[in-house]
């Protein structure tokens, strides 16, 4: 009976009215969960907007070096990667609603709280702790997990456009928060970023729903399935599916290679571009709208990445993608100058479209290898990328410290690309997805 209900919910249009006429298609609800995912996610990465507008201004103001600094980045970037994976369990245990906005409640209170600190390691206890541990419960997992149980069509495309999310945020917040930091000092920036959490908080409580059974839907393009009971021991299942996982060869390759995506991004350029700029000459503001820049083409790119995956072999994607990537980085110290010049903007529209566009293929492999795992797989892998971002945060703040430049980093990560790009082509393929590691001993249900 539940799966006639179904039926006549998501085709709308093929019962008449009393009149005869058709009746209007409606949007399905799957599209809403993605759409308020989509601003939730923009609000939770609004906070990664500012490390790297905060490492000059912090610096001065408290006389602590830029290794301090990265330090505490780099902790946020770990603890973001290490949370994603018991996040997505976390979610089928106590479903996906309440565990975001405990997220984002605690974003808002270690940007806030960040506002009075006055010792560096305040600032890995705001920005590291509370504000890495709730980004991750809002990392791209929480997007594994809706594009699962919401869409059975069209995962590559949301997949792209809920990654593309975090793009987003950085496009609305970049420009704003630099131009705050300029204008009025880097504390009104931060409580702006904790704003941003809580305006999302209510969007979040009333429009996302856990599973389609809670509003008695299919999943866009599938049939309907039950909602299943709640998932017991969380964090316990969670390190068994890591421990499944790590038997498998894919399962390295992915996370190594995805390491290597979090160095030359979230590490890299996200956190040293804008001070290396500074170094060259260019103003704060500048750099930032460049990074902004990179938000705008990051969105279309992966939202094409996400169209390719649906019809491409995404280990070709991927190994493409770090190749391109790898001699763009090597190009930068070039191109650095006082002012923007045509090359660099060339370089910023590139890195733009490759930024996140290797995540819609990595998940897709990860579906492909693990099945009804793969969110939390996935989870785990995004940790590696996250650890790869923590070290170039950190080692980059320490190889300028010491060198005085970022050139050195630059040519590293794109060498690192280099090898990113052929782990991608050693992943073997499957001709149908995994069910759920078949190989591993039975799990609890989730």
């Amino acid at each position: 009976m539940l799966g006639r209900v179904t039926q006549t919910t998501d085709s709308t249009a093929a019962a008449g009215t009393p009149h005869g006429l058709p009746r209007r298609r409606r949007v399905h609800r799957a599209w809403i969960v993605a759409a308020v995912t989509f601003v939730t996610i923009i609000g939770g990465a609004a906070f990664n907007s500012l490390p790297g507008l905060l490492i000059d201004p912090l610096h001065t103001e408290f006389g602590w070096s830029r290794g301090e600094i990265g330090l505490a980045v780099s902790i946020d970037m770990a603890l973001y990667g290490l949370t994603a994976p018991f996040a997505a369990a976390l979610m089928d245990r106590f479903g996906i609603r309440k565990v975001v906005v405990v997220a984002l409640s605690a974003v808002a209170a270690g940007a806030l709280a960040s506002v009075w600190m006055t010792a560096a390691w305040q600032l890995m206890l705001y920005w590291g702790l509370l504000v890495g541990l709730g980004t991750g419960s809002m990392a791209l997992a929480f997007s594994a997990t809706v594009t699962n149980r919401w869409f059975v069509a069209r995962r590559g495309l949301v997949t792209g456009i809920l990654t593309a999310a975090g793009a987003s945020g950085q496009l609305v917040f970049l420009p704003l928060c630099a131009w705050i930091v300029q204008e009025h000092g880097w504390r009104p920036a931060s409580v702006t970023v904790a704003l941003a959490a809580v305006v999302v908080v209510p969007f979040v409580w009333f429009l996302m729903r856990d599973h389609p059974a809670d509003v008695q839907l299919a999943p866009y393009g599938g049939t309907f399935v039950e909602k299943p009971a709640p998932a017991t021991g969380a964090a316990r299942r969670t390190v068994r599916v890591l421990l499944d996982a790590a038997r498998t060869g894919p399962f390295w390759l992915l996370a190594g290679s995805f390491a290597i995506c979090g160095a030359s991004t979230n590490g890299l350029i996200r956190t040293h571009f804008v001070p290396s700029a500074h170094d060259h000459g260019m103003a704060i503001t500048a750099a930032a709208s460049l990074l902004a820049v990179i938000g705008i083409f990051d969105i279309i790119g992966t939202v094409f990445s996400g169209w390719l995956t649906d019809r491409f072999d995404a280990r070709r994607l991927l190994a493409v993608y770090y190749a391109l990537r790898g001699v763009s980085l090597l190009f930068l110290p070039m191109l650095m100058a006082p002012a923007v010049h045509p090359p660099m903007v060339f370089f910023i529209v590139f890195y733009g479209l490759d930024w996140v566009a290797t995540v819609p293929p990595t998940l897709a492999l990860c579906r492909e290898q693990y099945g009804e795992d793969s969110a939390i797989v996935f989870g785990w892998v995004l940790a590696s990328h996250q650890v790869g971002a923590a070290l170039v945060a950190f080692l980059g703040g320490v190889a300028r410290d010491v060198t005085g430049s970022y050139d050195m980093v630059w040519y590293a990560s794109g060498a690192l690309c280099a090898t990113a790009a052929l782990m991608a082509l050693m992943v073997r393929r499957r001709s149908e997805p995994a069910d759920a590691l078949r190989s591993a001993p039975a799990r609890p249900a989730s």
